[in-house]
């Protein structure tokens, strides 16, 4: 591999564009789309992104299944299980587990003539957009294989019987 082939894995790394990555390789920005994708089907240049992004999934420890399983966390949160709704406050207990999908809890205190008025906030991550990405992963939302698919319909002509009589 080149000087700068190496470069364009070391930039391709932070943020998987190939564009910006040739750019920032010091390849010309007229021609960074076409170099950066032809880059990418380079044997030995892709065989070293996978390397790369394979060594670094193991150091940081994320990695595909780490990241279903944060969101499976989201996605299948009761919020009652971990909310006191009346007090919108966490439930004394909440497992770990739980408590990973919660994003804030936030209070408030406002001073008043008869004593302080006490807001409470507890929001969880987006349930929705959890949801979503696992469906995608898991192929679905993708228009189906089945709906893709012509439908075949064969009309058949009953023969029709005449009495005669």
């Amino acid at each position: 591999m080149t000087k700068k082939q190496k470069r364009f894995v070391e930039e391709y790394l932070i943020d998987l564009n190939a564009t910006q990555a040739a750019i920032r390789a010091g390849y010309s920005p007229g021609t960074a789309k076409e170099i950066g994708c032809e880059n990418l089907t380079k044997p030995n240049i892709s065989a070293e992104v996978a390397r790369a992004m394979a060594e670094r999934s193991k150091r940081t420890g994320v990695n595909a299944e780490r990241i279903i399983y944060e969101l499976a966390k989201i996605a299948f949160l009761n919020p009652a299980d971990v909310i006191n709704m009346d007090e919108a406050t966490i439930r004394d207990g909440a497992s770990r587990e739980d408590t990973a999908a919660i994003a804030s809890v936030k209070v408030k205190v406002i001073p008043g003539d008869d004593g302080d008025i006490v807001e409470r906030e507890v929001k969880t991550y987006d349930k929705i957009k959890a949801l979503e990405l696992l469906g995608k992963h898991n192929g679905m939302f993708t228009g189906s294989k089945d709906t893709d698919k012509p439908i075949q319909i064969t009309f058949v002509k009953a023969s029709e019987k005449h009495d005669s009589g």
